[in-house]
């Protein structure tokens, strides 16, 4: 198995850089997770199980017996690669099967057709 294999075995199922992304603002409930991808109840509690097994992020217990998600040192070194994906897609050539859009503040952004 090469070194990206590896990789994506642990963050390339869908929907694991996005949770990673938002995560990298800072400790996110569930449900404003939830919320902000869009993301079915069940396949974002199968994706932080998933990262959390892999060593990405921990549950923070918070009161109220609520929790949020933390990325760990090692799903924090993500940001270069998250950040080197988005500015290839927002590239000047487009990317074949990518269409531009705009997002919620008005920057641009690119979402797969």
């Amino acid at each position: 198995m090469t070194d990206l294999s590896a990789a994506l075995e642990i963050v390339g199922a869908r929907w694991a850089l996005l949770i990673v992304e938002r995560l990298l603002d800072g400790p996110q409930r569930y449900g404003d997770l939830q919320r902000d991808l869009g993301l079915g109840t069940n396949m974002l509690a199968v994706r932080l199980r998933e990262l959390e097994a892999a060593g990405v992020l921990y549950r923070l217990p918070l009161r109220h017996n609520t929790r949020a998600y933390v990325l760990t040192e090692c799903g924090l070194a993500l940001r270069t690669p998250i950040a080197a994906l988005t500015q290839w897609v927002s590239q000047e050539e487009p990317v074949p099967g990518v269409e531009h859009v705009e997002d919620e503040v008005g920057g641009s952004a690119h979402d797969k057709t």
